[in-house]
């Protein structure tokens, strides 16, 4: 679920707006519009700025020879950033943060002798909470444009994704990497370049408990919206999940022996269990 309003966000994360303003969205699809905050530098001077942008969820790499690729590219693997093709040169150099309300997992459960995937909203336990997202961003220039039409570039972005265990992962064995607050400035840092350091800010990531309730599978139904995706069941309310990051996720990715190439990286192409 994408947060409501962009000025909350400029606060928050004392950054500039720029780019068009979102309506809010209560189920919201992989290539369809978010938000992210940014550090980018101005081609011109060089001047960093922090930003809240929107842009096009599906990470499209920028030597994709079709942005199609990108509705494949929506959520990467912690354990894999310095390695991959797709993820080696954002990792390094563009980070970002991906706000939210809360986003629904799906777990399967068992009901009049059948396997069902029933929906779970996940949300701050604080009513007005945002999460932050870990994520990365690349632009993307389209071909067809010319050099001086502003619109030649896309931008887009992937969430990043971690191992979930404790009550979390009854859920799913997949999280978003969640950042607390406290490490946001370091997580887009463009100084920050060296994966080693990267990997640091992420070290000991000790988050606060999430509040967890079942949903209807209308939130199923790519087109369905409004806040009536995120009521309760009427015969449940909250509870509090504890999200634990185990260490794998958390410390040096392991060294892959594929070749190079994104068609290599099947985890790279499957989509994660979740939605925003």
């Amino acid at each position: 679920m994408s947060v409501q309003e962009r000025a909350d966000l400029v606060e928050l994360y004392n950054a500039t707006a720029v780019g068009a303003e979102l309506a809010p969205s209560y189920n919201v699809a992989p290539t369809t519009e978010v938000y992210a905050v940014v550090e980018h530098a101005d081609p011109k001077t060089d001047e960093v700025e922090r930003q809240v942008r929107d842009l096009r969820w599906g990470l499209v790499p920028s030597w994709a020879k079709d942005p199609k690729l990108g509705s494949r590219l929506i959520n990467a693997r912690v354990e894999t950033l310095a390695d991959k093709p797709s993820w080696r040169v954002p990792f390094r150099q563009q980070r970002a943060v991906i706000p939210a309300a809360g986003y629904y997992e799906w777990a399967p459960r068992q009901g009049d002798g059948k396997v069902r995937k029933q929906p779970y909203y996940l949300h701050p336990t604080d009513p007005d909470g945002v999460l932050s997202f870990a994520g990365l961003y690349e632009l993307w220039r389209d071909p067809s444009k010319d050099k001086s039409d502003p619109a030649r570039w896309l931008w887009t972005a992937v969430i990043i994704t971690t191992d979930a265990t404790g009550p979390a992962g009854d859920v799913h064995d997949r999280t978003p990497l969640i950042l607390p607050r406290d490490r946001v400035d370091a997580w887009l840092d463009p100084t920050r370049t060296d994966p080693e350091k990267i990997y640091e800010v992420l070290d000991g990531v000790v988050l606060e408990a999430l509040a967890v309730r079942p949903v209807s599978t209308r939130v199923n139904r790519v087109g369905t919206n409004g806040f009536d995706l995120i009521e309760p069941l009427s015969e449940h309310v909250d509870e509090p999940l504890q999200l634990t990051l185990t260490a794998r996720g958390l410390m040096l990715p392991r060294k892959l022996n594929h070749a190079d190439g994104v068609e290599t990286y099947r985890d790279a192409l499957i989509a994660e269990d979740f939605k925003i």
